[in-house]
């Protein structure tokens, strides 16, 4: 049987406040250049399967860097 610890860590709401806009912009940066990428193409030339090809080659390619991504983000946010 698990048994999960009672003791309460006090977190600041400066911590939370931080936590939830350092997670906004890592959600930004992951997914509005891909959708852009996408777009751009599709409605420039119309094709559907090289715009899909490299929307998800530039999403995988910003999560590759998520740990770099959230340490510049949480050194320029504290």
């Amino acid at each position: 049987m698990i048994r999960f610890p009672k003791k309460k860590n006090d977190i600041s709401t400066e911590i939370v406040i931080n936590t939830i806009w350092i997670s906004a912009f890592m959600a930004m940066i992951f997914s509005l250049p891909p959708l852009g990428i996408f777009l751009g193409i599709y409605f420039g030339t119309g094709n559907l399967i090289v715009g899909a090809v490299l929307g998800f080659g530039t999403h995988f390619v910003t999560l590759a860097f998520a740990d770099k991504i959230s340490k510049f983000l949480t050194q320029i946010m504290s």
